[in-house]
Order: structure tokens, then sequence, then C-alpha cells
């Protein structure tokens, strides 16, 4: 199937034949890096299906999760870095297998002005990942590390589909900037409340922790 009739209600004809000509198609595995600290963003990304997880990393080398991407979306950061070739200041990873279409930076800002539905997709684009950036910081500033748990994992869950999580508790420390030893004891006390359940490198969340 074309893949690009994922996006043949979100653009309008002539751009789908503009990027049927001018983008490129690309697979990307589970955990491989899509975009790294300092690189030079060259392209803009579009995924086509799978989700992509954003971090960024502070002075201390801690990273901690900014937001995903999910299918027929496109990571803001990435395209402001692209538009004005800054090196990259966040890091990008499949987070399950990845489908997408990269667009040249040549075409990108002739977009904008010729197709109203490119300029909706960008400007969009824009507005929910930094609302999204903003939901992170208030949850650092105002929340337990409890309550920013249970966001994570219901995010991660809501993302994914599933209520079984894939993660170790080394991962979800590194994405939430603490400690494992922390993250496996607030998981515990959840597990004991019967919240979820523990496994090797999975969490089951239980139907009280969905309504919690």
């Amino acid at each position: 199937m074309d893949v690009l009739e994922h996006f043949k209600h979100v653009f309008e004809p002539e751009l789908l034949n503009e990027l049927r000509e001018k983008s490129s198609y690309a697979e990307i595995k589970a955990g491989d890096t899509i975009l790294d600290y300092g690189q030079i963003v060259r392209v803009m990304p579009v995924i086509v299906s799978g989700i992509v997880k954003v971090s960024r990393m502070d002075e201390e080398g801690r990273e901690i999760l900014l937001y995903f991407v999910n299918a027929k979306e496109s990571c803001a950061m990435t395209f402001t870095c692209c538009m004005e070739q800054f090196p990259s200041e966040i890091k990008a990873v499949a987070e399950q297998d990845v489908e997408m279409l990269t667009i040249p930076i040549a075409v990108m800002d002739e977009w904008l002005m010729t197709y109203p539905t490119w300029k909706s997709f960008v400007m969009t684009t824009i507005r929910n990942r930094f609302n999204e950036m903003l939901h992170t910081i208030d949850q650092i500033a105002f929340q337990k590390l409890d309550e920013r748990l249970i966001n994570y994992l219901k995010l991660k869950a809501s993302t994914s589909g599933s209520s079984l999580i894939n993660l170790s508790h080394e991962q979800i420390a590194t994405d939430m900037a603490t400690s494992r030893v922390v993250i496996s004891r607030l998981l515990k006390k959840m597990e004991n409340d019967k919240l979820l359940l523990l496994y090797r490198n999975q969490i089951k969340l239980l139907s009280d922790f969905v309504q919690n």
C-alpha cells in the first residue's frame, strides 16, 4: 500500500504528489536512534506508523522525556532545528518499529507558502508539542514523583494502546531523570496497593490504576 494513503485526509492532492516525488521513505527498528544530540538536522521526519520518544539531556548528562511523536505527526524541535540548521538539542529514538517520510529542507519554506494543509500541519505540530512540554514542566515543578510516575505510565499505556508496558525500572528512571531504586520502590508500593503487577521488564496496569 502507498504510505501516503495515510495522509490523504491530511494533505491536499497536490501536496501528496509533491511528497511522493520529493520525500524519502525509511524504516527504523525499535530502539534505534533517529536523531542524536548535536546532529545537524537536514530533513524533517513525518511519522507514518510507530512511536518516537523525544528526550533532552541536562548539563550533568541526565535525560528526561519530553514527549512522544505518534503516527501522522512530526517533531516540533526537529522542525525548528531543521529550518535554522542548528545542531539538535534533543534525542529521538524509535519506541516501536517506525515507518517515516523525510522531507528535505529545500522545499519546506516553499510548502509553507504554497499549501495551506502543510502550514496547518506544521503549526499544529508546534502547538501540540509546546503544550506537551509545558505539561512536562508542570509535572516536574508541581507534582510529587509518585504522581509523575502514574501520569508517565498512563501516557505509555495510552500511546501504545496496551495496559502491558514493556519497560525496565532503569528505563523509566532514565525517562523521569531519577534513580532506579526510587522507581522500584514506588512501583512496588503500587503493586502492594493492587494498582499494577510487576514482571521482568514488564508492568501490567490493572483497572484500579486506570481509574486512579
